[in-house]
């Protein structure tokens, strides 16, 4: 199964040694490169680990602090919010690579409906419920807008 995290946006693009770089930092919280390297699980070298948590730093994933000499490392965002950012990174480019703006919703749905039909219907309602809540939005508006127009004119 392909990552989410390499097929979208660029600031989402992550090679597989940041993706799992980053899935370590996930299950320490936070860390050093050293103690990354102490449990055994990465194997690159202590400079390749430095300057990679440094370009995810600079593509900004990750927060440091310093520490003594080295940097403590925590992630920005969980995994499923950074799934959610690249998912939402991906969808919109989709939406943008089109003339046709219905084409990419058909190509959404046929992926729905090839991976799993429910997901058509739990698709509908997220539409209906975000419908009604721009409408809701809306109507908000109009009567704070109607409300600042009676102030303005002294009716109240």
């Amino acid at each position: 199964m392909e990552s989410p995290f390499s097929i979208f946006g660029s600031s989402a693009r992550l090679g597989p040694f940041e993706q799992r770089l980053l899935r370590a930092l996930w299950s320490h919280g936070s860390a050093t490169v050293r103690e990354l390297l102490a449990d055994g699980s990465i194997r690159q070298a202590y400079t390749t680990v430095m300057t990679t948590l440094d370009r995810l730093y600079k593509k900004g994933l990750l927060d440091r602090v310093a520490e003594g000499r080295a940097f403590r490392y925590t992630p920005r965002q969980t995994a499923s919010e950074l799934q959610r950012v690249a998912a939402i990174e991906g969808i919109r480019q989709l939406l943008g690579s089109s003339d046709a703006s219905s084409l990419p919703l058909s190509y959404l749905v046929e992926a729905l409906s090839a991976h799993d039909a429910q997901l058509l219907d739990e698709l509908q309602l997220l539409v209906e419920r975000k419908r009604r809540e721009l409408q809701s939005n809306e109507a908000s508006k109009q009567i704070d807008a109607r409300q600042d127009h009676d102030r303005v004119r002294g009716r109240r």
